[in-house]
């Protein structure tokens, strides 16, 4: 259960970061804590007061800056769902949720995650499966070969 709660508080905290980054709520109602006085360095941006339809490439955007690869399909989704198949097939019955998961741990990963082996064994562990560090290690190569290579 805890490993449950680990893996959502750190999906939860990811999630933040994705809408932090260009959610600045307070610009656009006034009621930000700025003095409005326009004696700013001029680096801020300008948000028109009307709504923004959300399209694939902002939300593309938004995803490659907190570090998330885009998501893979054809020969790439089956070589990264063959990665976490090899490992523990009971993870791969919701495709959809392994992929995202190996997206997420892609971000571990590229972000200098202090131990990813660990993370990738909390990450994968779902659906009554748990996984070993070994196992984490496993996914953390496969991974590193098909969605995420080290730059």
């Amino acid at each position: 259960m805890r490993i449950r709660a680990t893996t959502a508080a750190i999906a939860a905290l990811l999630a933040v970061a994705v809408v932090g980054c260009g959610n600045d709520k307070d610009s656009d109602t006034g009621t930000g804590t700025g003095t409005g006085t326009g004696t700013g360095t001029g680096t801020g941006t300008v948000k028109s007061a009307a709504p923004k339809a959300s399209s694939t490439a902002e939300e593309s955007v938004g995803a490659e800056n907190a570090g998330l690869p885009p998501k893979p399909t054809g020969a790439g989704r089956d070589a990264v769902l063959a990665v976490v198949r090899d490992v523990n097939g009971n993870l791969t019955h919701d495709e959809d949720k392994a992929v995202d998961a190996a997206r997420n741990q892609c971000a571990a990963l590229n972000g200098g995650a202090a131990n990813p082996d660990h993370s990738a064994a909390q990450r994968f562990s779902y659906d009554g499966v748990t996984l070993t560090d070994d196992d984490g290690s496993h996914i953390n190569f496969g991974l590193r070969r098909t969605l995420c290579p080290a730059t």
